[in-house]
């Protein structure tokens, strides 16, 4: 079962109060041109009112009927799925053009974990126009960007930042000042911890706790992550 869309409720008044529409109005359109019978203007009020969530195919048509993109109905987009209602893409859509069998593509966003090979990858992360955290979280490859991570920090972080760069899609360039500054900040928290308490206990519990959360360490010191 997939987890509840992360609608907007605030955004779906205010777009329809911009365009002069009433609930019925709104219903209405559903109605006629995306075979929503059963929609009425209840629907749109408890949507509205954040007392009820529209299905996939309803924030598709609801979106249609208000003129806006999926997206803009839509709080942050965080599974494989979510992403791709985001751009109002069809998952054959996504599956033709990432050259993925449909069915496999399907199981796919059922199971919420990505298993394209890399060319099929970077297909997807251009289709769904996917921000490098998004794509990183996707496509199962948070692991391998800490383990890089965990070595950039731990011995020289230049000898890492192409292997890096290269798995979140990045220019090297705009990478330098957040992996020195993370290096910085793990050999500083290292050094102050080994001059207490004999660098044992101490030591190991900092770097471990800085280690277990490297991901989101790097992702906020990221502009626009």
């Amino acid at each position: 079962m997939h987890p509840p869309l992360p609608f907007n409720a605030r955004a779906a008044r205010t777009l329809r109060e911009k365009l002069g529409m009433a609930p019925g109005h709104v219903a209405y359109g559903m109605r006629a041109s995306y075979g929503m019978a059963h929609v009425t203007p209840d629907h749109i009020t408890a949507w509205e009112r954040g007392t009820a969530l529209p299905t996939s195919q309803e924030l598709t048509a609801l979106a249609g009927a208000l003129w806006c993109a999926p997206s803009e109905l839509m709080g942050r987009p965080r599974t494989l799925r979510e992403h791709r209602l985001a751009r109002g893409l069809a998952a054959e859509d996504v599956a033709r053009v990432t050259g993925v069998d449909l069915n496999a593509y399907l199981y796919m966003e059922e199971r919420g974990q990505w298993t394209g090979d890399k060319r099929q990858s970077a297909k997807l992360g251009s289709l769904l126009n996917l921000p490098p955290r998004d794509f990183i979280a996707i496509t199962g490859l948070e692991d391998e960007l800490a383990r890089l991570l965990t070595e950039a920090v731990s011995t020289r972080w230049q000898a890492h930042i192409r292997a890096i760069a290269r798995l979140v899609s990045m220019e090297r360039r705009d990478l330098q000042d957040t992996l020195g500054a993370m290096h910085h900040e793990y050999q500083t928290l290292m050094a102050a911890t080994l001059s207490r308490a004999g660098g044992t206990i101490a030591s190991g519990e900092n770097g471990r706790r800085y280690i277990d959360d490297i991901v989101n360490h790097f992702w906020s010191r990221l502009p626009e992550s």
